[in-house]
């Protein structure tokens, strides 16, 4: 259900031959509600998942072609109609190397879905940037940088959809297109 509201208001249309990227995807993501669908999904914990939560077996979807790997080392075949990155961009250890993995993936016309979680404040974004405390969100940056990152690749934002305000940060689902 909770999938599904998402892919309500994002308001991404999914036609029945689109090739699907879950980058991140862990052991629920958005790859369950594609059954119509050819999806591959990408985690480097896919084996310690399906080793230790008894709710996840990949055998469960055969319609998904999971890919135990960290998105850095993600190898494109081709590109996808539509990208989910969702909950996982903030713990990539390589940004930019990241993001532009994830721009080759997208299609012509394709789009991206990205979730991200974007400082309130410019002071404890710079504060956080030189005193790392936080090893799970190695990045800290706001909305407009994360956005840039996105329009300096050939996207177009067309959405920034608040879904959780928080003092330090507010968390997002960006949508953008190529």
């Amino acid at each position: 259900e909770y999938w599904s509201k998402l892919l309500q208001e994002t308001e991404v249309k999914i036609n029945p031959n689109d090739r699907i990227l879950d980058a991140g995807c862990g052991p629920a993501g958005i790859f369950m509600i594609f059954d119509g669908h050819k999806v591959d999904a990408v985690d480097p914990l896919l084996d310690q998942y399906e080793e230790k939560l008894s709710h996840f077996s990949r055998k469960d979807y055969p319609n998904v072609n999971f890919i135990n790997s960290p998105l850095e080392k993600f190898e494109l075949s081709q590109p996808y109609d539509t990208v989910w990155c969702l909950n996982a961009i903030n713990h990539v250890s390589d940004l930019n190397l990241c993001f532009d993995i994830l721009a080759a993936a997208v299609g012509r016309g394709g789009t991206l879905v990205c979730s991200i979680d974007a400082h309130n404040h410019a002071i404890f974004k710079h504060i956080f940037r030189l005193l790392p405390g936080d090893v799970l969100h190695p990045h800290q940056f706001d909305l407009a940088e994360y956005q840039k990152m996105l329009t300096d690749r050939g996207f177009k934002i067309q959405k920034s959809i608040l879904k959780d305000k928080q003092f330090f940060f507010n968390y997002y689902i960006l949508v953008a297109t190529k």
